[in-house]
């Protein structure tokens, strides 16, 4: 099979690139914004003595590049025209990620806070085939516009991987002749709080523990009486945004259900194979990016007279690394390229096991590359002048978040064993 990338995909990376260059550099370079990227990143990015939340002025700087992207016609690339998007395919967006990753650091593409000029918005997704049309109407253009953003409240505290099994619960209760839910239980990992408006809180309202059935997606808003930000998880990369919540007698209308009651976990699952498809394409462009950077220094760098790269100690890492990640890029554009053919029920019957093995591989690979790179560059690469360590720490949460590579592995085996059913 000849496998090819259409060529109205990589005329876009062209168009990507000269915007970059015309409307994004500019930003990054105004005003010492680059403290943001250089060696100096966590620390301009962090709060240190505000529990470690992003600093207002680096929070600001991301906005606005989302607006000049967003002016320029490139944020919503991957919604439907109907919200000013431009139907951006699956394939697309694969190659997109990777290519921008590719990219190295900068204000173009940062995704410790899944900003990007080419915007994910898998909440306007979810609203589009699960939301009202009343809430279509109040959410969907105030997040277009930056002026709205919901966190995930699915993980809990004595609850991981198993979405099943959780201890928020959520009991009818009538107010004022209205019907409505009382909410208690805890979230963590909330990303994106305080700065969002609203969680999106799975609870369970009928049914018993383990069963997927009875649990509901609530939009609860942040000012809710009841609603609690707890203490901010401090990461192994920062800043935080990352707080447990606490939800003590939080009353809700039922307006507030997003999808079917009790049938909340197809609201969780809905996105899933496309959200990992396009992180594994970020992960292996990060990769490259590490590959590449590598093998550079490698022929630059000459210690005792000759290039570090005629050393094979150097070069069978690195050849490693460059195989695995051809491999794994033609899997990723392969199987990106046939989830556009397929409905959603048919993705997660039939191509669910390759979007996992993207998933976990392209994770593994951009921490063994990062890691590799920082060895190339000795000393320099450990230090954070270099871009390798802040990648390596980065990524190295995909291999726990978005699924844990252990339950990707899990998903591959129940295909290859037939325990999917």
């Amino acid at each position: 099979m000849l496998f090819a990338i259409p060529t109205e995909i990589t005329d876009y990376l062209t168009t990507l690139d000269e915007f970059i260059e015309r409307e994004i550099k500019p930003i990054e370079n105004r005003d010492d914004n680059i403290r943001f990227f250089d060696h100096r990143r966590e620390h301009a990015r962090t709060d240190w003595d505000n529990d470690g939340l992003p600093r207002a002025d680096w929070w600001a700087l991301l906005s606005e590049m989302r607006q000049v992207a967003d002016r320029g016609g490139h944020y919503r690339y991957a919604i439907p025209k109907e919200y000013g998007g431009q139907d951006g395919s699956n394939l697309a967006m694969a190659v997109i990620r990777h290519h921008l990753a590719h990219k190295g650091l900068g204000l173009h593409n940062d995704l410790q806070n899944e900003s990007s000029i080419v915007g994910n918005l898998v909440q306007v997704l979810m609203l589009r085939d699960f939301g009202t049309e009343q809430q279509k109407r109040d959410f969907i253009p105030p997040m277009l516009e930056g002026r709205m953003g919901w966190s995930f409240g699915l993980t809990e505290e004595h609850h991981g991987s198993d979405a099943t099994h959780m201890d928020t619960r959520a009991n009818p209760e009538i107010r004022d002749g209205v019907s409505g839910y009382l909410i208690n239980g805890n979230k963590m990992w909330t990303t994106g709080l305080p700065y969002t408006s609203h969680v999106m809180t799975f609870a369970r309202t009928s049914g018993e523990d383990g069963k997927a059935r009875g649990i509901t997606c609530f939009v609860v808003p942040t000012n809710a009486a009841g609603f609690e930000i707890g203490d901010y998880l401090w990461t192994f990369n920062m800043p935080t945004d990352h707080p447990k919540v606490k939800y003590t007698d939080v009353w809700v209308p039922e307006s507030t259900i997003l999808g079917a009651l009790d049938n909340g976990l197809a609201v969780a699952q809905h996105f899933v194979h496309e959200n990992r498809i396009r992180q594994a394409a970020s992960s292996l462009g990060a990769a490259q990016y590490c590959i590449d950077e590598a093998v550079k220094y490698a022929r630059e760098r000459k210690p005792f007279g000759k290039p570090l790269a005629v050393n094979q100690g150097i070069q069978f890492p690195l050849v490693e690394l460059q195989t695995d990640a051809e491999m794994l890029r033609l899997l990723i554009y392969k199987t990106a390229a046939e989830m556009d053919t397929m409905t959603k029920p048919e993705v997660a019957v039939r191509l669910s096991d390759k979007v996992s093995m993207c998933n976990y591989k392209a994770n593994r690979i951009v921490c063994n590359a990062a890691d590799f790179a920082m060895q190339v560059h000795g000393g320099l690469g450990y230090s954070r002048h270099k871009p390798f360590e802040h990648i390596y720490r980065h990524h190295r949460r995909y291999r726990i978040t978005e699924g844990a590579e252990e339950i990707q592995m899990r998903k591959v085996a129940g295909h290859m064993f037939g325990f999917m059913g």
